[in-house]
């Protein structure tokens, strides 16, 4: 049997609401092939296998290497160890809370145009920005957008500017979204202001809160 992977300092809670009632509250801590080791409700960890009901009519129904995929009701919430998930009631706006990581940075796992992705939050980007390699695997077709330059430390390199159909992270999702494509000098994607400028960001400690407003 493979050893559990666990993040002790790195909880991840997720409260999935049915009717406008709070069903769960349920931490993440830990995964291995096909079994996921959850806490609900502040109780013992127990560890549930694909497939399982872990309350009421919340069911798990997949693991990934350091996620879990709960379903209530048709919708799923993903549960990514180091990420704090805050779902709210159906009358409040969608919101997510980010842990921050060693580094003091905030990363988020998410969706763009249905694909999936791993961001960090930049407020000095004015745009979501991504490498060329993450929008090509996305399919998007960055060419066809609107071409600029950027100066890096490797020189000068094309930049295009694109719209992306959806953006989401935890419950909130955004449709047009204005992005640039980097085709050299960006590690990584950034989630920048043109996302953030459409939700109401609070920062309390390590923790990053993004509510939706529009």
């Amino acid at each position: 049997m493979r050893s559990i992977s666990c993040v002790a300092t790195s909880l991840l809670a997720a409260a999935l609401y049915a009717g406008g009632v709070a069903a769960a509250d349920i931490d993440l801590i830990g995964v291995f092939p096909g079994k996921a080791v959850l806490v609900v409700n502040g109780g013992n960890p127990k560890t549930y296998s694909v497939g399982n009901t872990v309350a009421g009519t919340i069911k798990l129904t997949s693991v990934g290497s350091a996620t879990a995929t709960l379903e209530e009701n048709g919708k799923r919430q993903t549960l990514q160890l180091g990420e704090h998930f805050n779902r709210t009631a159906p009358s409040g706006p969608a919101s997510i809370t980010l842990h921050a990581d060693s580094k003091g940075h905030y990363m988020a796992q998410g969706q763009i145009n249905g694909g999936t992705v791993r961001m960090l939050v930049d407020t000095g980007a004015s745009m979501i920005a991504l490498p060329s390699g993450d929008a090509t695997r996305l399919g998007i077709d960055y060419k066809k957008g609107q071409l600029g330059y950027s100066s890096t430390a490797n020189g000068v390199k094309p930049v295009y500017r694109v719209t992306l159909d959806t953006v989401r992270i935890g419950d909130i999702q955004l449709n047009q979204v204005e992005a640039t494509v980097h085709e050299g000098g960006l590690p990584v994607i950034l989630l920048g202001m043109s996302f953030l400028n459409r939700t109401d960001i609070r920062r309390e400690g390590d923790l990053l809160t993004l509510s939706r407003r529009y």
